[in-house]
């Protein structure tokens, strides 16, 4: 192909771009992962991780995409015929839901439109109805990537409380870990799942659960086969900073880095950060006269904005010309949403200036692909920037 001049956007919710401390830093000979300085680099990053997920329980990391986290979750607690509760968000609810069934599970999936979080009421009325406490775990996800919509978790635990009902509670925070504020202890999360593409800004290759003490005692004589998955045989050797099999050395020295910047940044402030080039590109949003797909302006989310295309146009074909003009990727939409919907990314390493550029290309991009809109989406992305700049220093 020949050469474009100039970065790429990827402007996708995620993999995010991978900024350049973590590229040197993963640029590394590996090393001896039976020696000591493995162990030393294992304990950082699992102690980094509990940072992150705001945990003081067991931290596992495994060299698969989110996934398999998610079969990890549910492998270790579960068994055979359990019954698990679900809540239809969007795509990767739903995938979620498809692979429980996969592995002999059963799972009641609350229906939703996709543009709205989960209904902590329907939680907990679900819940009461299950006198005999059928129901083993709550599965939720946190930000749903494909639909732009962030479900309110210390809802459905407090929901979950007032039901007095014992299930596990799982969180899927693939896409929004380090991006928008997460509270595995204080949230009474069981098991929280994660990825490495998204707020991490790593590359694809390691996903995680948090674990807490009771999912650790259902892990104990929970009966689906596991043995890859097993977080006995993860958690035994971590301790000092080892891992059962050969680790993802490289991606390892990464993710210490990405804990680092994170912190160096300070978390409130990477949520601050989140927050503010989402309410910008929300501004651009409604200024073009186009649709925000989230309709519940407390669910919307800091990491992406999902956008409906106007009755008759095609996402396809918008995105395909902001491709081959502009060099930027969008997200595509998913699922049934698939042709209706693009999604804008904006997570990870990325500050305002991305942001401008990426609005400026999405702009150019709707004048050329005769998408029905209003000029002026830039402009008010900028204001809304300025105006935050001013706040926090006044």
């Amino acid at each position: 192909m020949p050469h474009t001049a100039g970065r790429h956007f990827l402007q996708i919710p995620g993999p995010s771009n991978v900024p350049d401390r973590i590229l040197r830093a993963i640029d590394r000979p590996t090393i001896d992962h039976r020696g000591p300085e493995f162990g030393e680099l294992g304990r950082d990053v699992i102690a980094g991780m509990q940072r992150i997920f705001k945990t003081r329980g067991a931290v596992v990391i495994f060299p698969a995409s989110g996934t398999g986290a998610w079969e990890a979750a549910l492998v270790n607690t579960l068994s055979p015929g359990d019954k698990v509760l679900m809540y239809e968000t969007g795509q990767f609810a739903t995938l979620w839901k498809n692979l429980a069934t996969r592995l002999s599970l059963q799972p009641e999936f609350i229906g939703g439109d996709w543009r709205r979080g989960v209904d902590s009421t329907l939680i907990e009325a679900k819940l009461n109805e299950d006198k005999a406490h059928t129901i083993k775990a709550v599965c939720v996800v946190h930000n749903e990537t494909s639909t732009g919509v962030t479900s309110k978790i210390a809802e459905v635990r407090k929901a979950m409380d007032r039901a007095k009902h014992p299930a596990l509670l799982m969180v899927d925070t693939i896409s929004s870990l380090a991006s928008i504020d997460y509270r595995h202890d204080e949230w009474g999360v069981d098991v929280t799942i994660a990825g490495s593409q998204k707020g991490l800004m790593l590359p694809p290759g390691l996903s995680f659960n948090a674990v807490s003490n009771k999912a650790l005692a259902a892990s104990k004589t929970a009966k689906l086969p596991r043995s890859y998955w097993s977080w006995d045989e993860m958690i035994a050797p971590n301790k000092s900073g080892f891992f059962p099999y050969t680790p993802s050395t490289n991606l390892l020295y990464g993710l210490r880095e990405a804990v680092a910047m994170l912190e160096d940044e300070g978390l409130e402030n990477v949520f601050k950060r989140h927050d503010r080039h989402a309410e910008a590109t929300r501004r651009a949003v409604q200024t073009w006269g186009l649709e925000i797909f989230c309709q519940n302006e407390t669910e919307h989310s800091s990491v992406l904005t999902a956008v409906l295309m106007p009755a008759g146009h095609s996402e396809v074909a918008l995105r395909k010309v902001v491709l081959d003009n502009f060099n930027m990727s969008l997200g595509s939409g998913l699922g049934k949403i698939a042709d209706k919907v693009f999604r804008i990314g904006h997570l990870g390493d990325f500050n305002d200036l991305t942001l401008m550029g990426t609005l400026a290309g999405v702009e150019m991009g709707l004048a050329l692909a005769k998408v029905p809109h209003r000029k002026g989406g830039v402009d008010a992305a900028m204001a809304s920037l300025i105006e935050n700049s001013i706040k926090s220093n006044t």
